[in-house]
């Protein structure tokens, strides 16, 4: 049963990759124009080539897929057709609507941010929350800053070839390896990880320096709540750990594993501030960007974030599968990690500190 498993799974990934590079072919063959905005809008790029942003569009149908591959291949050990699920879906595909007005239609702040909240409400109403407090207020108010804080950063860090399609491939990556080292193969959320990142894979393809496509926020926004709701389930709430699961534990987990996110948003939301600029106009004054203006090019500043994001999914694995009790050191020394990462970061985003 165990074999037979895997052979399906491995099966529908390669499918997948295929599948994606397919599509993200076809869409670049018959679409010049979508999300290519208007030149003359103030609209703050890295690369000055103006490039289609189509990739997001092959993520979400192959994670339709995968919910179609889910009713063939469940296992009577899990139900995922419920409530909860259909809450995932239903925030997974509003974050997709929204990334596609967005790039169709470039949409006002308020309304981008009404929508993100929107997403955390269909989570939170659906039973898909942070649960570390006692009050469930506290509970659901983290979820929503968490929610729509990893949409926006996840957003943010879409600033260079590659970069968020690494990260976001690690992110999964940490999950999938979790689940299968747990054993846990008959999860129906196996499925839809093994879609997206498959997706990703096969549109790395054409992100990978020198792009042909960007993912645009049609692809930001759905990764965006699609890696909020599984950092909730797998580290937050401790569905992915095999040992003890402490408070700490999950809190050094989630900032380890969404590391290179999280430091991009506040390095950046601290720089606009101490100008008096809002965090949320664009720039050239990203985490990537700064790397670049120390001598590298794009495709090295992308090995770089490739390897900074293994490393972090190799840890988020260590803490989710092989420590059976947390203990102090625990906390100092993965926070050390955590710490030291951002340190480095921040110095050197503040070492081209006139740069924007």
């Amino acid at each position: 049963m165990l074999r037979s498993q895997i052979i399906a799974f491995s099966v529908f990934f390669i499918a997948s990759v295929i599948f994606s590079l397919i599509i993200n072919r076809f869409l670049l063959k018959f679409s010049k124009t979508l999300g290519i905005r208007d030149t003359s809008q103030t609209i703050i790029r890295w690369s000055p080539t103006s490039k289609p942003s189509l990739g997001g569009i092959s993520f979400f149908i192959i994670f339709l897929l995968s919910l179609v591959m889910i009713s063939f291949v469940q296992s009577s050990d899990f139900t995922f057709f419920n409530l909860t699920s259909m809450g995932l879906v239903m925030a997974t595909t509003v974050g997709f609507l929204l990334g596609l007005c967005d790039d169709a239609y470039n949409t006002s702040p308020i309304l981008k941010l009404s929508t993100q909240i929107l997403c955390g409400l269909i989570l939170i109403s659906t039973g898909t929350y942070i649960n570390i407090f006692e009050a469930n207020w506290l509970n659901y108010a983290l979820t929503m800053v968490w929610v729509v804080g990893m949409m926006n950063s996840i957003n943010m860090l879409d600033n260079m070839d590659s970069i968020t399609t690494v990260v976001s491939i690690s992110i999964l990556g940490a999950i999938l390896f979790t689940m299968l080292l747990a054993g846990n193969l008959g999860n129906p959320l196996i499925i839809i990880v093994i879609g997206v990142m498959a997706s990703l894979i096969g549109f790395l393809y054409y992100n990978w320096y020198p792009s042909k496509m960007y993912m645009g926020d049609t692809g930001s926004q759905f990764l965006g709540v699609l890696l909020a709701a599984l950092g909730i389930i797998f580290y937050w709430n401790g569905v992915g750990f095999a040992g003890e699961s402490t408070p700490i534990g999950r809190f050094i987990s989630v900032s380890i594993i969404f590391a290179l996110p999280i430091i991009d948003t506040i390095t950046v939301s601290i720089k606009r501030i101490a100008k008096g600029g809002s965090p949320f106009v664009g720039g050239k004054d990203h985490t990537t960007h700064h790397i670049s203006y120390l001598g590298l090019n794009d495709r090295q500043v992308g090995l770089v974030f490739v390897f900074l994001s293994l490393v972090s999914m190799v840890i988020a694995i260590i803490i989710t599968n092989y420590i059976e009790y947390w203990r102090q050191t625990h906390t100092i020394g993965f926070g050390l990690y955590f710490l030291i990462l951002f340190g480095i970061l921040f110095i050197i985003a503040n070492m081209n500190r006139n740069r924007n």
